[in-house]
């Protein structure tokens, strides 16, 4: 039983008002946190607001080796933060030990980083009118952060906000999914065990629209970074007036199989990105488009590995997918799916639902105005349709709202020429799932997707501002 706790300006601190979280396979309790309330949110600020003093005498070095330390406490406690992972998303015991291996390199990258932010010369005699002038800019903190995370990834995610705000001198508060709370306090312990300023780092529980906009709305917070749901991201840059926005907000990820794709990657590769963690990611595969020559050979081995897949208790390392996060959510995919059926798609593998777990569905003959093609299903379905000529597949790929990767599987260099120069989309993955995600490479969509973009480089440029300075000789 973990018994959470905030993180205030270097304290522990507890509220009278907590919230259980259940184990998400058996429902069983296995801890609690407390909810913050509008002084609690106003404390956190006023943390944050004095660290940025001190955090102008904690140079690089001091941030790079705070950064350094969390890496090696995540290894040291690999096992125990896996597991509670497992328990309190659902996750599958393999995928949530990647996930901490991955957070660890993140917090690796931040380290590597901290000690590379700078700016650059420029040439000020180049102008008209400057010609005795020099000058250069320098990157300096942008001010507090406000990091407002998901379920999903409820570590990596989090590293993903927390490190490089830590890497660029920002102070931090951070408030985590009411799913998934208990990784977010190991971590909060964590960072208490480093020399970073008191302050720096802050931890708040609550709901989204009391203690989320609390931040979102205060004129002390200077950048929000966010990942969550689209209707969610527009009410945050509504109310959030003049501050930087870093939003991630989700997509329907499609793929494209061209005729000249190795089948023998492409399937399984596939298979992986559509129902890893029951589809509850960003960038999970919902549209497969396949070249009409290969169409049936694909549906047929996509389908055989699908039904091979393993559903049950994620601690169980046999096990493929676990529970959605919610059996409410559970119930909305499965809504989506009937009513995709009604309307004449058909089901080939899957469609059914016990409690919070959904087998996972393979769909054909889907419609572009049917749910389960244009909305973020974000569940255990996939879309499977032919096209008969490349351009066909971009324009159906295009044919959305959203845009934050796509995979294309080809050999054919026109083809992926093509891909990169016309998908709508934050990054065109080639010969690989829109799944895939390097913890170091930019990262986030266009359009409805998002703004912005994570991976820690840009996330650091993100949270600093460029400060110019003009000289006359």
């Amino acid at each position: 039983m973990i018994e959470a706790k905030f993180f205030i300006g270097g304290h522990f601190l507890d509220s009278q008002s907590r919230q259980q979280v259940v184990n998400k396979h058996s429902n069983d309790v296995i801890g609690s946190f407390p909810i913050a309330d509008d002084e609690l949110v106003s404390m956190a600020i006023a943390a944050g607001s004095e660290a940025q003093k001190a955090l102008e005498t904690f140079p690089a070095q001091k941030r790079s080796n705070v950064l350094d330390s969390i890496s090696r406490q995540l290894g040291e406690k690999e096992s125990q933060l896996a597991e509670t992972i497992a328990i309190e998303a659902g996750k599958p015991i393999t995928q949530a030990l990647a996930e901490v291996r991955r957070a660890r390199q993140t917090f690796k990258f931040a380290a590597a980083l901290a000690g590379d932010i700078h700016g650059a010369s420029v040439p000020l005699d180049a102008a008209v009118g400057s010609e005795s002038k020099y000058g250069f800019f320098i990157r300096v903190p942008a001010g507090i952060v406000a990091a407002i995370s998901p379920f999903n990834f409820p570590l990596n995610l989090v590293a993903h906000k927390v490190a490089p705000a830590i890497a660029a001198g920002c102070p931090i508060i951070l408030k985590p999914a009411s799913y998934t709370p208990l990784t977010a306090f190991m971590l909060a312990e964590i960072i208490s065990k480093t020399d970073l300023p008191p302050g720096a780092f802050n931890l708040l529980y609550g709901p989204g629209n009391t203690v989320g906009m609390g931040l979102v709305k205060s004129n002390d917070i200077r950048v929000i970074t966010f990942t969550g749901s689209p209707e969610v991201g527009l009410e945050i840059s509504r109310q959030a007036g003049i501050k930087r926005l870093i939003l991630e907000l989700g997509s329907n990820s499609a793929a494209i199989v061209d005729k000249s794709a190795d089948l023998n990657f492409a399937v399984p590769a596939l298979v992986f990105g559509a129902f890893a963690y029951a589809g509850q990611v960003c960038i999970s595969v919902q549209r497969i488009y396949v070249a009409q020559e290969i169409y049936d050979d694909f549906l047929q081995a996509f389908s055989l590995q699908t039904r091979m897949l393993v559903c049950g208790n994620p601690v169980d390392e046999k096990t493929d997918i676990g529970p959605m996060i919610s059996e409410s959510d559970a119930i909305r995919v499965e809504a989506w799916v009937n009513e995709a059926t009604f309307t004449g798609a058909k089901i080939v593998v899957g469609g059914g639902r016990q409690g919070q777990y959904h087998a996972p569905t393979i769909l054909i003959d889907t419609k572009p105005e049917m749910k389960v093609v244009n909305r973020e299903i974000f569940g255990p379905v996939v879309c499977i349709e032919p096209f008969r000529e490349f351009r066909d597949a971009i324009d159906m790929v295009n044919d959305s709202e959203f845009g934050l990767q796509a995979g294309v599987f080809s050999k054919n260099i026109d083809h992926i020429n093509q891909a990169i120069h016309n998908l709508q989309v934050g990054g065109v993955i080639i010969n690989d799932a829109p799944t895939y995600r390097a913890d170091n490479m930019p990262y986030g969509g266009v359009k409805m997707s998002g703004l912005g973009r994570e991976g820690v480089k840009y996330a650091i440029e993100e949270m600093t501002d460029i400060r110019m300075i003009a000289i006359q000789r």
